[in-house]
């Protein structure tokens, strides 16, 4: 209970600080950044909740992204939908294509998800640029029409859509549900052995994952008012991966702060000019080196046990 209570004042002081912060550095420019910070940190989320704890691996996050921000651009565009209504039907959309990769490839062993769902991002990707005429090509679909129209009432919306979606997501992993996921990262043969419908467990968590990306997806297309094939790139997967690495793995919370982090990091090397990347690969080298288990989730643990030990 006493650890419940300093994970709650832990996170409504996170919750704070992001909240203030257009208010105290205003300008358009950093409301940009935390609003694409906030994003990033929601596909961090949902991708963490899958292959975190269940230790599959999903090289293709990006699929589900792009789906959902395709089925945004779609519907305002072509179909004349408010935008509100894509949110749902961006995870109507990377939920089906959820099933349609993880029925076959998820009772599999081995890497064949991971490369299964590479191939999938790969290969919507390029059928983008193939049926230009419909997607728009390389400079994808312009003119949607944004959510919200204040740029400061997006980022709270999109701060809102990330407190809560880490917070059920973060339920579910603490729940008997989160137990047995993290089981079969442990021991899937023992857990078949136990009676326990694995492939089920796995494909509902990776449904719940793609759900919200898809879902993020959408708002990222209605922020920035435009969709590319850029989104199904495998560098959006990897840079997310990378997110969660930094963030730590299988906490669930953890990467939603290695991904604002790395978007803030980024920016702040803005000054570097030309040496910002090999800066910024050299800090994730050491950070992955010295911190394997990550910063965020790691350093809230030694946080939070030198509290309770005062206490």
């Amino acid at each position: 209970m006493f650890s419940q209570r300093i994970d709650l004042l832990g996170a409504s002081a996170f919750v704070a600080v992001m909240a203030l912060l257009p208010l105290v550095f205003t300008g358009n420019y950093l409301i940009g950044v935390l609003t694409v910070a906030v994003i990033y940190g929601i596909w961090a989320v949902t991708w963490d909740f899958m292959s975190g704890l269940t230790g599959r691996e999903n090289f293709g996050h990006s699929l589900f992204i792009g789906v959902g921000a395709y089925t945004a651009g779609f519907m305002n565009t072509s179909l004349g939908f408010n935008g509100w209504w894509s949110l749902p039907a961006a995870m109507v959309m990377a939920v089906l294509f959820a099933l349609l990769i993880g029925l076959p490839t998820l009772r599999l062993k081995g890497p064949y998800f991971a490369l299964a769902m590479l191939s999938g991002a790969v290969i919507m990707q390029r059928l983008m640029l193939i049926f230009w005429e419909q997607t728009g090509g390389e400079e994808g679909i312009n003119g949607l029409t944004p959510l919200i129209h204040s740029q400061l009432g997006f980022y709270y919306f999109a701060l809102a859509a990330l407190v809560g979606i880490t917070a059920l997501l973060l339920w579910i992993a603490q729940s008997h549900w989160g137990l047995i996921l993290r089981a079969i990262r442990g021991d899937e043969a023992t857990c078949q052995a136990a009676g326990i419908n694995v492939t089920f467990y796995k494909i509902a968590s990776l449904v719940i994952s793609a759900a919200f990306a898809g879902a993020g997806g959408a708002m990222y297309a209605h922020y920035q008012l435009q969709v590319s094939p850029q989104l199904f790139a495998v560098v959006t997967s990897i840079t997310i991966i990378t997110m969660v690495y930094v963030g730590g793995m299988a906490s669930v919370y953890g990467p939603a702060g290695g991904a604002i982090l790395l978007v803030l990091m980024t920016e702040l090397l803005r000054d570097f000019g030309e040496w910002r990347l090999m800066v910024y690969s050299c800090t994730l080298i050491l950070i992955l080196f010295f911190l394997p288990g990550g910063m965020v989730a790691p350093t809230w643990r030694r946080v939070r046990a030198a509290w309770g030990r005062r206490a």
